[in-house]
């Protein structure tokens, strides 16, 4: 791992502008933009991309594309997700992503923190004294069967627990517990998902269709 990586997992400041993070980076945008400009026919090229952008992907999961990874080899993505049209995940920090979760459109995951102060956000000392431009990051972390509605933004250091709904537009800014329904911006748990919310309380919806007990 490099140098500014190792800054970048231990949680203190970082220089995105380092030359050897930019060719990590610039690598993760060619290979996503060669998986943007693919047919969604184009399976093992498509298979092959990604398992050249990231950490880790499980089988069975699928992007419709186009993509964004910012890093893509901080990303592990476990099996059976689907991610609708326009995923972006910035993973300065690692996101980690488990099964069988549901990715709606204009979907983000973002790591990096710049600093709030102005003067700061533009220039501050590296521990040489040199001028630099520094963030942070703080990691995500998504469990398992979770569905997360269109535009959906999910901000640094956010954990998501399993089986929960996340409403539309909403921005999740701190942690869901497992089981939960939560939206709004910022986003907040509206109440637990229950077995109320079987598909087969719901007659005039669910049809000749059954759920499987």
């Amino acid at each position: 791992m490099k140098e500014e990586e190792k800054k970048i997992m231990a949680g203190i400041l970082f220089a995105p502008g380092n030359p050897e993070l930019r060719a990590i980076k610039m690598r993760s945008h060619k290979l996503s933009a060669a998986y943007s400009r693919t047919n969604e026919d184009d399976v093992e090229v498509r298979k092959h991309l990604l398992e050249l952008i990231l950490g880790e992907i499980g089988e069975g999961t699928f992007m419709q594309g186009p993509i964004f990874f910012h890093y893509g080899i901080h990303t592990k993505i476990g099996k059976r997700n689907f991610f609708n049209y326009n995923l972006t995940i910035q993973d300065d920090a690692t996101v980690e992503i488990g099964n069988d979760n549901n990715f709606g459109p204009n979907c983000t995951i973002v790591t990096p923190i710049h600093p709030m102060l102005p003067d700061e956000r533009r220039t501050m000392l590296d521990k040489d004294g040199n001028p630099a431009h520094l963030c942070y990051a703080k990691p995500v972390k998504i469990g398992n069967d979770c569905w997360f509605g269109a535009n959906v933004v999910i901000c640094p250091g956010v954990t998501i627990g399993d089986g929960c709904v996340i409403g539309a537009g909403a921005v999740v800014t701190r942690d869901i517990p497992p089981m939960s329904f939560a939206a709004g911006c910022p986003c907040k748990v509206i109440r637990p998902i229950t077995e109320a919310d079987s598909m087969a309380n719901k007659p005039d919806i669910i049809g000749d269709n059954r759920v499987i007990k």
